[in-house]
């Protein structure tokens, strides 16, 4: 029986993918159209009031950008209902064209290559309101259980523009960021980054939040509630990281155990993935109305306190009940989405199925490796091979929710080809180091990853991340011989995988054609490695 979390997580993302056609909306949001490719973002100053009561933004976005080529037009996004109210530069205002969510903006200054400029955003409305929030993206207006206004924003997908004006494209990260949010008093807002300054004016607050490193647009966030704070100073591979937790004022016990978690995540994956990426900005974790996101630097929680995801266990194991989902899988995700980026979405892939991995990672450094091996294949259950897991380039189109948990276990299976788990850690600790506050698309991590293994693992990646078929191992033992075979695969698909033949393991070489090697007799026990994710089918 599929369990509901994955309907959850893999039916959103796939479904009608099947029979889609794309639109110019979908290539205007989702390629480096001309008006996008010639600027460079380096830096924006979002700043925004917003009233809960009437569910309303306004405000301005400071956009500074490099000159690459000598284009006159440029591309920004913001979704409707959301309305620009104008666009200066220099002081002057700027005409521009809009194409429902796409806005092209015709500059009278002369962009020269290199120069360094500015544009003014301004910007209000009601932004559109998330109904399954983070899947379907927007502003969740809540209220927590004392009545008080409980808000947050989630856009993986959908897309930044949703909320705020910005070059709403994956490939181009700015370089950092000031967030200014205006909100009622009694509420405080909790931001990406490190907090600058706090200011009280008559019937209102205004925070100021400084983020040092690269950040992608969707993992921009605000968060308002009724917030109290406690935190702790954790001494990791770069030194002291400020790890600091919002939660609403009712939770604040309970947070303070439950949150040991965050703590047991940044000492498991620091050791796995490298340093934390984000020093300079610290780790927050903030308490959302709704489940939970990988916000950079501001991750978002909302898993109820609760072990496991909502309180089961994804695997079926009894493993996924010894770790919060949401604090572990989102705070992976600060390796795998946040430093290391997709430029397209079709790639979405990177992000997950190392982040689905991450659970068995947490666990192999808490538990052990035969925690990890049994959780990671206990989720096997919930894969449903519907469609590849990329997407479709261009078009901002992702591919199957199978990236979670059949991405996690192709990466398992690598382990396992590798057979050398110091030399794992040292690939996922080099694509950190490598790609470190890049933007990368799928031939940079396949390419890496091949090379850094020894191991050509084009036809793995083929196989896993671009069919549907899962590898399915035939095998006989007849005539003192034990005969074997790949079906359901790709054209080359050869990979090894170990088998006990009585109780001696070993590896064998199948590939599509039979293939046998001697064994003492006809009664030959033969154990498959169920780390290998395939099929297997005794004939």
């Amino acid at each position: 029986m599929k369990k509901i979390h994955i309907l959850i997580l893999t039916l959103l993302l796939s479904i009608g993918a099947l029979s889609q056609t794309f639109t110019e909306q979908d290539t205007l949001r989702g390629s480096i159209t001309p008006e996008r490719a010639w600027w460079d973002l380096n830096y924006y100053h979002l700043d925004i009031a917003v009233n809960p009561d009437k569910k309303y933004i306004s405000g301005k976005n400071t956009i500074i950008y490099t000159v690459l080529d000598e284009k006159q037009v440029l591309q920004l996004d913001l979704q409707p209902p959301l309305k620009i109210e104008k666009i200066t530069q220099n002081g002057k205002k700027l005409k521009f064209v809009s194409k429902t969510n796409a806005h092209f903006v015709t500059l009278k200054k002369k962009q020269k290559k290199g120069n360094v400029n500015e544009i003014v955003v301004h910007y209000s409305g009601h932004p559109k309101e998330a109904i399954r929030a983070p899947w379907d993206g927007g502003l969740s207006w809540k209220k927590d259980e004392n009545g008080k206004h409980f808000v947050a924003t989630s856009c993986q997908g959908l897309g930044a523009s949703v909320w705020w004006p910005n070059k709403d494209h994956m490939y181009d990260e700015v370089d950092s960021m000031r967030i200014s949010v205006t909100n009622p008093k009694g509420l405080s807002n909790i931001s990406n980054g490190k907090l600058e300054k706090f200011e009280e004016n008559k019937n209102t607050v205004t925070s100021h939040w400084v983020i040092k490193n690269p950040i992608n647009n969707y993992g921009v966030n605000i968060n308002i509630g009724d917030y109290i704070h406690f935190s702790e100073v954790y001494n990791g591979e770069k030194g002291a990281l400020d790890m600091d937790y919002f939660v609403l004022r009712d939770n604040l016990e309970k947070a303070k155990k439950h949150f040991i978690d965050a703590r047991k995540t940044m000492e498991a994956f620091e050791h796995w993935f490298g340093p934390y990426p984000f020093y300079e900005d610290g780790y927050k974790l903030v308490e959302v109305p709704y489940l939970g996101m990988e916000h950079q630097s501001s991750v978002t929680y909302g898993n109820k306190y609760k072990k496991g995801y909502l309180g089961r266990d994804l695997s079926g194991t009894g493993w996924g009940l010894k770790f919060d989902f949401i604090i572990i899988h989102e705070s992976g995700h600060e390796w795998f989405a946040n430093n290391i980026t997709y430029k397209d979405i079709a790639d979405m892939w990177i992000h997950e199925s190392f982040t689905a991995y991450s659970e068995s990672i947490f666990l192999d450094y808490h538990y052990g490796t035969q925690a990890a091996n049994e959780y990671v294949v206990g989720t096997r259950s919930s894969i449903n091979n519907d469609i590849p897991i990329i997407g479709k380039y261009d078009v901002n189109h992702r591919g199957s929710g199978d990236m979670y948990y059949k991405g996690a276990n192709m990466l398992h299976t690598i382990r396992q080809l590798i057979n050398n788990d110091e030399k794992w850690r040292k690939i996922l600790r080099g694509l950190n180091k490598v790609f470190y506050h890049k933007t990368v698309t799928t031939k940079q991590i396949e390419d890496y990853m091949s090379h850094q293994s020894g191991i050509d693992l084009t036809n793995i990646f083929n196989q896993y991340l671009r069919d549907t078929r899962i590898p399915t191992l035939e095998y006989k033992v007849e005539n003192n011989y034990l005969k074997f075979r790949y079906t359901d695969i790709i054209d080359g698909f050869n990979m090894p995988i170990k088998v006990k033949v009585n109780e001696i393991e070993q590896w064998i070489f199948p590939a599509k054609q039979w293939k046998e090697i001697k064994v003492s007799s006809d009664d030959t026990s033969v154990v498959i490695n169920r780390n290998f994710y395939i099929n297997t089918k005794q004939i």
